[in-house]
């Protein structure tokens, strides 16, 4: 038997998953430009995604 009846709700899942990755690499990126000034960072931070947001939220 599915968790999902009829498939309702992964769908709804995999997409908040995905959105909620890209919002996290999102702010990862923007707080870290507007901290450090630098592009190089902000890409490393965006790809550390949620871990940064959450390091620099205990760190500040």
């Amino acid at each position: 038997m599915s968790e999902y009846p009829q498939g309702k709700g992964k769908g709804t899942i995999e997409k908040t998953v995905k959105t909620g990755i890209t919002f996290g690499s999102a702010l990862a990126m923007v707080i870290s430009y507007t901290t450090w000034h630098s592009v190089g960072w902000a890409i490393i931070h965006g790809l550390l995604s949620w871990v940064y947001v959450i390091y620099f939220v205990i760190r500040y």
